[in-house]
């Protein structure tokens, strides 16, 4: 630490004032050019191994420059000993982006190793290549929802307080003058002014954001015009050859819920997610100090869900760091939490080992992901999608809640919402049995009609119906992240999961319109059959009106559960004849495609809509089930007429569309059948 201490100097230290209290800022030190570096240069290199937080030293010495092929990076292989490293087994996964030094001059930052070489040998990200990460173009953080300005409220504070310094000399130099001394009263009255107008600014970056939030919601305004939705894949990523120290830390996931969002992010195999800890509330830092060695925190999720990665400080320069010497997860430009992070301890191992730490509280905001490594600013956040999970499992009797916050970075947000939501349910039900699962999540965002998206489904699956059920969650996401006209307000999320063990499903067995020749215009009576999962049938009644725009004839009705993909004409019409349809979505706005997401079939809604035939048919088999149709018709209500009443099922007529009848049940409807109307515009109305 003494050594650390007497080359302070070369780190180019000046003192600011900053929020009424002191915060060393970091001017940026001299450094070596990668050409400048040669083997032999003996350096020194800094960080933080255990609690205590002390920024400790170890030697290097630099063995020589490799080069990593046109258009890649230069990497500095170097070799570390020393007390320091011996103690804790070599260089670690977590060191990423201690600083190391040659006479004063920063060269580069602890980056990299090869697997299963000495944990001694390692390589270092020059300097040189690091710089250009705080110049790089950032147009993320763009949303109308912007966090609190610590910046600004700092400077204004700095000024006022300043100006009343003057203020104060000014009435004590007339004073001493023999100016009145009644001013003394006014003097109190100031003083009294003044602290209440300090504890408004105290608690005005707790308010800030509610009141953003407030005023979005005010004026939330339409959508615009925007392309298609684009399917959110996996993310491209490539083995390197050079094996990153890092990891990146999870807390308050299960081990499937891991394995889910490496999944959902498109991590290569060889990115592992370690869970340490348990997650909880994550407060945000106003006064935080950072120091070239210190370790730093990056997240993507921070409260009773976090996802994380820890390193070290590379650089500073005032307000902005660079951290790590390698990737996070590779995005580019973005929109992360920077937070400060503390050691718990180390471990070491045959392959590697690594530094153990928290993701603690917000500092700032990580603006790059790239190649070299991270960057971003101390004091400034990103904007935030706060969510709220509410889980139900009815068998274990448990009822939980989580709430997240989620940097708003729409490249991953689709996913970490998915993600986060199957994590909550497979926390709470505990079991990759066979399950049936109610969803609903709301969305509130000014890319929808009237500033909200709501929606409710059920999923059954043999396993795992968590993963099943989060499919519209993120494909809505999906299609607000899309817009391409401007980057959507989301305001929040909030999500509710009811999990039943077994199977809630249902097959149709039966629907039977009460009577078979109807008018354009004119409502009949489906009387409809199904019989639940190892249960006694049921039968319900649901109206179906024929479209006044109807023809007279044959008029063949699909019956249907919700999540039952109709064959629609344009569908048979591409089938039988090749044509190409087209894809009309591409000119829809994003208000339109989620309205029609949320009019889409539900699994567990009896749907009774025009269906499509395979091929046309002939006269006589249109007059064969007409004849079938009325026949079935005549004893049904004969049988109504016997036993004097219909079971009807308890459920919820839905707000109809013309031509099509919903009815929502207890049960996912896993079927269709078909039924037919003959429609003649001359036939007697009841």
């Amino acid at each position: 630490m003494y050594r650390y201490l007497k080359k302070a100097v070369a780190f180019g230290i000046a003192a600011a004032l900053w929020s009424s209290s002191f915060l060393s800022a970091y001017a940026m030190p001299e450094i070596w050019k990668t050409s400048e570096i040669t083997p032999g240069m003996e350096g020194t290199a800094y960080t933080v191994v255990d609690h205590t937080g002390e920024i400790r030293d170890f030697h290097v010495d630099v063995i020589g420059i490799m080069g990593t092929g046109k258009g890649s990076s230069p990497m500095i292989m170097a070799k570390a000993s020393g007390p320091v490293v011996e103690a804790v087994g070599g260089i670690l996964q977590g060191m990423s982006g201690s600083p190391v030094y040659v006479d004063g001059k920063l060269i580069g930052a602890v980056a990299a190793g090869y697997k299963d070489m000495t944990p001694y040998t390692f390589f270092i990200r020059p300097i040189e290549e690091m710089l250009p990460l705080w110049s790089m173009p950032d147009t993320k953080n763009k949303t109308h929802i912007q966090t609190f300005d610590l910046k600004k409220y700092a400077e204004d504070k700095e000024k006022a307080r300043k100006a009343q310094e003057e203020k104060d000399k000014k009435k004590a130099a007339e004073k001493a003058n023999g100016k009145d001394a009644e001013e003394d009263a006014d003097k109190e009255a100031r003083k009294a002014a003044a602290e209440e107008v300090e504890e408004s600014e105290r608690v005005h970056h707790e308010e800030a954001m509610e009141d953003a939030i407030a005023a979005a919601i005010a004026s939330l305004p339409q959508s615009a015009d925007v392309n298609a939705f684009h399917a959110f894949g996996k993310l491209p990523f490539d083995t390197p050859v050079l094996q990153p120290k890092t990891q990146i830390f999870v807390s308050g996931f299960t081990s499937s819920g891991m394995k889910f969002l490496h999944d959902m992010l498109g991590l290569p195999e060889e990115t592992t997610l370690t869970s340490v800890g348990s997650a909880g509330s994550v407060g945000t830092r106003y006064d935080a100090w950072l120091e070239p060695g210190s370790p730093v925190g990056v997240a993507v999720v921070c409260g009773d869900f976090t996802v994380g990665a820890t390193g070290t400080v590379t650089a500073m320069d005032g307000d902005r760091i660079l951290a790590f010497g390698h990737q996070y997860l590779h995005k580019g430009n973005v929109n992360y939490f920077m937070t400060d992070a503390s050691i718990v301890g180390t471990i070491a191992g045959q392959s590697g080992g690594m530094k153990i730490a928290n993701v603690g509280d917000i500092i700032g905001r990580i603006s790059q992901d790239r190649e070299t490594g991270i960057a971003g600013r101390i004091g400034e956040f990103p904007s935030v999608v706060p969510m709220k999970i509410h889980v139900k499992d009815e068998s274990l009797g448990r009822d939980t809640t989580y709430a997240v916050r989620i940097a708003y970075d729409e490249d991953y947000l689709p996913q970490l919402t998915a993600g986060l939501a199957y994590a909550a349910v497979s926390k709470t039900s505990d079991t990759l049995g066979e399950s049936t699962a109610t969803l609903g999540f709301k969305i509130r965002t000014n890319v929808a009609q009237k500033g909200v998206f709501d929606r409710k489904n059920m999923f059954y699956n043999t396993t795992d119906v968590g993963q099943v059920a989060i499919g519209e969650l993120m494909q809505t996401m999906g299609v607000i992240c899309a817009d391409t006209d401007k980057e959507a307000d989301i305001i929040d999320v909030q999500v509710d999961v009811d999990v039943t063990p077994g199977r809630k499903t249902a097959t149709l067995v039966s629907a039977i319109p009460s009577k078979t020749t109807v008018r354009p215009g004119e409502t009949v009576n489906i009387q409809t059959t199904f019989k639940p999962y190892r249960g006694a049938k049921e039968t319900v009644t649901i109206p179906y009106t024929v479209p006044k725009t109807q023809r007279d004839g044959v008029l063949n009705l699909d019956v249907r559960g919700g999540g039952m993909v109709p064959v629609t004409p344009l569908m048979l019409l591409q089938q039988t004849t090749g044509a190409v349809v087209q894809d009309d979505s591409k000119t829809q706005t994003t208000s339109d495609r989620l309205k029609s997401l949320s009019e889409t079939g539900r699994n567990n809604e009896i749907i009774i809509a025009p269906g499509a035939a395979a091929q046309p048919l002939s006269a006589r088999e249109q007059k064969r089930i007409l004849r079938e149709t009325a026949e079935a018709a005549k004893r049904a209500a004969e049988e109504e007429k016997k036993q004097h009443k219909i079971t009807l099922l308890p459920g919820e007529r839905k707000p109809q569309t013309e031509g099509q009848s919903k009815f929502e049940t207890n049960y996912i409807i896993d079927n269709a059948i078909h039924t037919t109307l003959h429609v003649d515009h001359r036939a007697k109305q009841d």
